[in-house]
Formats: C-alpha cells, structure tokens, sequence
C-alpha cells in the first residue's frame, strides 16, 4: 500500500507569494525609493530655505532625529532583521491560523510596547535632549524648544513601528513596490507643512515637528489596506508565551547592534556635535541626506530583497543558494556603490550648493557640509555592505555574531572621534563613522566566509577588473567637467540644475558605457530565486 503525504487545505494555507527575480523586485524597490528619495531632496531644500543650519535647525533635527534614530535601532534593527526570518519560517511550514495568530500576538506586544514607551519618552523629553544632544545644555532656551519638539515628534516612533511591522510582512509576500513607496509621506507632509503651517504656528521648526507626527499616520494607513488584501490584517492580542513571540524576543536582544551600529555611529556624531559650534548638526545632517540617497536607492533596496529571500532558503535549507544570493548582493553593492562614492567626493559641493544654497543656508554652511559629505562618502560603500551582509547572519536566526561585530565597531567609533575630532572637528566625527563601518563590514565578511556561507564564485578577478576600467574613465570625466564653486554660485537657479544634470548624466553614460564594452551585460545581474 502507498504512502501518500497529507495535503493541507486551500484554505488553510498560508496567502501565495508573489513570485519574481531578484533583479526585478530590486527595480522596483529602487525605483520607489528614488523618487521618495527625491522627494526628501526636496523636503530638506525647504527646510534648508526656511530654517537653514543654526540653532533652530539643530533642535528641530534632534527632536526628529531621537524617534527617527530608535525606529531604525528597533524597527528595522532589533525587530524586522530577526521577525522577517521567524515569519518566513511560519509560512513555509505552518498553517494559515498559525500564522495569523502568530503576527496577531506580535502586534499586540509590539504595539502595547511602543504605547508605554512613547508616553515614558513624552514625559522625559527633557531628559532625553540632555541625553542625545548634551551639548545643548549650555543653552538653556535651546534646550528647551528641543524638548517641546521631541514631545510632538516622539509619537512618529509608534507610528513608524507600526508602519515597519506591516512592511515586512508585506515584503515577505512579494509586495515590495508599497512599503517601498511609503517614506513618500513623510515628505510630502514636511514640505506641506514647512510651506502653508509654518505662519499658524509659532516657528518653522514648530511647523515641521508636526509635519513628522502627521506623515507617521498616513504612512501607517496606507498600509493597512494592503495587509487585508493578502488576507493578513493585524488584530492585536499581546500573548507574550507565545513560542514565535518569545523567539523573536530572544533574537532582537542581540539584534539590536546588528544591522543598526551605523546609526548608532551616526547618533555619537550628532551628540558630540552638540558640543561644536552651532550649525555643526546641521552640517552634518544636509552631508547624511545626501549619503542616504544612494544607500537607500541601492543599498536598502538590496537588503530589503534579499532578506525574504536567505529566510527562504534557510528555511528550505538550500546552503548553495543561499550562498548564491550572497554572492549576488555583493556584486550589485560593488557595481553601484564605487561610482556612488567616487561620484560623491568630487561633486560634493556642487551637490550642496545646487540643493540647498539659498535663503537661511549660507555659503559657509554649504561649504562645511560638503566637507562633511565627502568625509561620509568614504564609507558609503561600507554603509551598503553592511546591509547586504548582516542579513546573511539574521536570515539564520544568528544574532549574535552580528552584535559582537557591531559592538567592536561602535568601540572603535568612539575612539577614532575621540582622535579626530579635535583637528577635523564635525568632519572627524565623519571620518571615524566611514573609518568604523569599514570595520564593521570587515567583519562581517570574514565572519561568513569562516561559515563558509560567503564563497567567492568564479569571475571575480574579470569582474573587479571591468569595474576599475569603468570607474577610472568615470572620474576622468567628471574632473574634467566639474567647474570651480564660484562658477556656481554665480550661476541661477535654473543653470545650476542644467549643469549638475548634465555633468551626472555624462558621468553616469560613460560608466554604463564602458561597462557595456567591457563585457557586462544586464542578463549578468538576474537571479531567480
């Protein structure tokens, strides 16, 4: 008699996942990302014009920095690295009831978490600007606007929370293009508040602190909509005993230096900044917008896919596809982060004075930005392969290596700002960030290839080879067609954007170019799962 496996019911089952190459969801995660990334050039072009670098600037970013800050150390640190792999895990080999009731019980001691904490944080906002930014204390009316800030932005971290929560569950069934699109909102509500609720409120910077609160909402129902849809709406019921619950909480203990220690690294700038002269915040925030740019178009994008992905495949245990898959990132990190970095160096104050040189924001603060941003550009490559790499630990429910990692590096942060911070002062604080991450990707590398999950495929040498070629002809060009800043800023408007557009587009055509004749192909690139 034959031995046949029983067949869960239809409807039992977990919703169907929306299958496609990884090539193609990371078109689509980068092609949403870019124009909310386009979007927030746009936003923090308003606040430069209305607010500039100087002490109202300083509150207002570290009253959006502190929830900002924790949303990306737990949100999509401690909580989304180890939860993606955890839930994947459920829809590869549990019921549907099973899962719902696992995303359910996580919701609700999410959310019940989140409600406690906000309100804690609202009632110590003071104490919590004197944490996060010591140096304001020496300014007591500055400190002061930061905390009556802090109090209306904090709430954004619940919200946001919420909102990641719901992303990944969307990412791990294929619905990438929505979360991608989401940060949307949140430009869009700074820049229509900056522009028609800054003259009812009592500053600008009043009027962007509820802009944040106010795109935290939209971007959380946005979502909802879609979660019901594929059929997997969160109801909150907090069941803390339970076993997928308990599990995650034992991987976001560890978790949460992981994947997030380059946002560690960046607060410890900011709060030594503090201590700097004024606008030293702000210089280093308009430098990190424009670094963010490409980490989040390509970079996040990649990891954002990938991740699903190496759960997937742990989950079905397949080690030479999942080495595959790390394989891939790495060459798509390579392949866009080099001429990201060079690109920035060279054209860092064009970039600042063609965004942001106008109203409040001055030409020495345009010129101590672009310090700083060629200072973060030396790591963005690092930046990207950190998260490219970290999710070859979490994807295998390993937390901790990935925090032992992250804490030497968050060490040897702290000792390269205490080096360099006094000769470089604000651009020190971001050479020891890029110098860190440098760190911090290192080990990560080493770390899988002793695993034996990171294995170099064949062509690395033809490859590394095509990309110096493209690359040296790339930097060529754009020395060649960079002007002098006062060619710049003696120009409109208008011209400058002309002139900036140009001068990417032909660095950009004569990397792709000579790639092309090089031997790369798109089809190169595509990877099916």
């Amino acid at each position: 008699m034959t031995k046949t496996t029983p067949v869960t019911p239809k409807q039992d089952r977990p919703p169907e996942r929306k299958k496609r190459s990884l090539l193609g969801s990371g078109l689509i995660v980068s092609s949403m990302t870019f124009l909310s990334r386009i979007l927030g050039l746009v936003r923090d072009i308003v606040i430069a014009s209305l607010v500039g670098a100087g002490g109202a600037a300083d509150a207002f970013f570290i009253a959006f920095k502190i929830p900002n800050f924790l949303r990306r150390l737990f949100a999509e640190g401690a909580f989304n690295q180890p939860f993606i792999p955890v839930l994947s895990e459920y829809a590869e080999k549990k019921t549907k009831a099973e899962l719902r009731l696992l995303i359910d019980s996580v919701a609700g001691c999410l959310g019940l978490s989140l409600v406690a904490l906000t309100c804690l944080a609202m009632l110590a906002a003071p104490a919590l600007v004197w944490v996060f930014a010591p140096g304001f204390a020496s300014d007591p009316a500055k400190q002061a606007i930061t905390a009556d800030l802090l109090r209306i932005t904090f709430p954004y971290l619940l919200l946001i929370s919420l909102t990641a929560f719901s992303g990944s569950i969307l990412n791990t069934w294929g619905r990438f293009a929505i979360p991608a699109i989401t940060p949307v909102f949140l430009n869009l509500s700074l820049i229509g508040c900056a522009l028609f609720l800054t003259p009812l409120v009592s500053s600008a910077a009043e009027a962007l602190a509820w802009g944040v609160l106010i795109a935290g909402m939209v971007q959380l129902a946005f979502q909802l909509p879609f979660l019901a849809q594929i059929g997997l709406f969160p109801i909150p019921r907090p069941k803390w005993k339970h076993e997928g619950v308990k599990r995650l909480l034992k991987l976001m203990a560890p978790a949460l230096f992981g994947v997030s220690i380059s946002q560690i690294n960046l607060l410890l700038d900011t709060l030594l900044a503090s201590f700097l002269e004024d606008g030293s915040v702000g210089w280093l925030y308009y430098a990190d917008r424009l670094v963010e740019l490409p980490l989040g178009v390509f970079g996040i994008a990649i990891a954002t896919i990938i991740l699903p992905a190496l759960s997937r495949q742990h989950a079905s245990a397949d080690a030479n596809k999942f080495a595959q898959l790390i394989d891939w990132s790495l060459r798509m990190v390579l392949l866009i982060g080099l001429p990201a970095t060079l690109a920035l160096v060279i054209l860092a104050k064009p970039l600042l004075i063609t965004l942001f040189q106008y109203g409040a924001m001055t030409t020495t603060d345009t010129v101590m930005s672009a310090q700083a941003l060629q200072a973060y550009a030396l790591g963005l490559l690092a930046f990207m392969l950190i998260k490219v790499l970290a999710p070859g630990y979490f994807a295998r429910q390993n937390t901790r290596t990935p925090v032992k990692i992250g804490i030497n590096a968050m060490l040897a942060n702290m000792v390269f700002n205490l080096i360099l911070i006094v000769p470089l002062a604000h651009v020190g604080l971001a050479l020891a960030t890029a110098a860190s991450a440098f760190l911090n990707a290192g080990w990560l590398a080493l770390g899988l290839k002793k695993e034996g999950v990171l294995r170099w495929s064949p062509g690395w040498g033809r490859y590394s080879l095509q990309l110096a070629t493209a690359l040296t002809a790339m930097v060529l060009l754009l020395l060649w067609l960079t002007p002098q800043a006062t060619t710049w800023l003696n120009e409109s408007l208008t011209e400058r954007v002309i002139r900036l557009a140009i001068i990417v587009i032909a660095g950009a055509g004569t990397y792709l170019s000579v790639l092309f004749l090089a031997g790369i192909r798109l089809k190169h690139f595509k990877h099916q799962e």
